[in-house]
């Protein structure tokens, strides 16, 4: 087993990707990601980390048993990173068949493919080896004006996106019960940043001010998500691969609650700061309340208090300070932006609609 190697499945999406040259590029340490390069998978965003002699990109589906297979034999890591997941809950109502296939039989194929793995390893590196689960806060359901998920709260997802997550989280903690594999689970917030693909809230406000087009909220804008910026979750996901307890899962929250209408607030603020030149300021006249979501959940919020006390991770980077520097990047980026919107970097042109929910 090479001990220095991690496997990222999932690594060209949003949070895959910071994850990746994090390791690759600002840890020297050796990283082959995993993507099937699906809407949201996008070369583009892994940069100077795609062609590092340290990484190294396989195109393929973590429901590939045989090419996981071949991959898990050829390169033997010592850890695997499970970012692969249709994450838009608009899309998942749209059509739920999509995130059963990605993330319930994808997670189950990559499940039997990693116990196969770990089962031909010396005791060892047996004991070594991780693997590691990427899941939300979603799973959780919606909460009332108070309160917080802790580890214990009992699931209740309320969107297709979700109940495919969740299902996905149980056989994670299935495969370490029946068959001893060393997993461990992670359930974040909404996390924000750099390289998040335009349907998502932050980014998809942010490029609309920009152009003057129409700032979509749904209802009546006070559904509170808690937001978290992704450097700060892809070093929480660092921690509990190195000191979490096998078997465990572990809340990972920005401890920073935000009504969707005083987020896209905030962006138009900062926007209008940014860009003075815009002919449409200032950026709020563009704010439209559009008909809810079916099933919107209305608050969530993460206790964070396991990750803290256990293994000593809290968020380093405030709300103000993230949306800025999240903000600064779209508008510098724009040859990234406009490859993503068009959909050049895929040979395609994308329709974006809005999506104020998952990570």
């Amino acid at each position: 087993m090479n001990r220095d190697l991690w496997l990222v499945t999932g690594g060209a999406g949003f949070i895959g990707c910071t994850f990746v040259r994090r390791r690759v590029l600002e840890q020297r340490q050796p990283v082959v990601t995993l993507d099937k390069l699906t809407y949201a998978g996008n070369l583009d965003s892994l940069e100077e980390a795609l062609d590092h002699p340290r990484h190294r990109f396989v195109q393929g589906d973590i429901a590939d048993r045989d090419l996981v297979r071949r991959l898990l034999a050829e390169q033997r890591p010592s850890a695997i990173v499970n970012f692969a997941a249709e994450s838009h809950v608009d899309r998942s109502i749209d059509g739920p068949r999509a995130f059963v296939e990605t993330n319930v039989l994808g997670t189950v194929e990559l499940l039997q493919s990693t116990l196969e793995y770990w089962r031909g390893l010396s005791q060892e590196d047996q004991r070594d080896f991780r693997f590691l689960h990427v899941s939300t806060d979603e799973v959780y359901g919606s909460l009332g004006p108070t309160g917080a998920f802790t580890e214990t709260t009992p699931y209740a997802p309320n969107s297709p996106y979700s109940a495919s997550k969740a299902a996905s989280d149980h056989f994670v903690r299935a495969f370490h019960h029946t068959y001893g594999l060393p997993v461990l689970t992670t359930n974040c917030s909404n996390n924000y940043g750099p390289r998040q693909f335009p349907e998502k809230l932050i980014p998809l406000m942010i490029l609309n001010a920009v152009r003057g087009k129409p700032l979509p909220i749904y209802g009546d804008g006070l559904n509170v998500r808690d937001w978290l910026y992704v450097e700060d979750h892809c070093r929480a996901i660092e921690t509990v691969l190195q000191r979490g307890r096998v078997g465990e899962v572990y809340n990972i929250g920005g401890n920073c609650e935000r009504t969707n209408r005083s987020i896209v607030e905030a962006i138009c603020q900062i926007v209008d700061e940014l860009s003075p030149q815009l002919p449409h300021r200032p950026c709020r006249s563009l704010v439209r309340f559009v008909p809810d979501r079916p099933g919107h959940d209305r608050r969530y919020a993460i206790d964070c208090t396991k990750i803290r006390n256990e293994l000593g991770w809290t968020p380093s980077v405030n709300f103000e300070e993230g949306l800025r520097r999240t903000i600064e990047w779209y508008l510098s980026k724009t040859d990234w932006v406009e490859r993503v919107t068009s959909g050049s970097y895929r040979g395609e042109r994308l329709g974006l609609s809005v999506n104020h929910s998952a990570p």
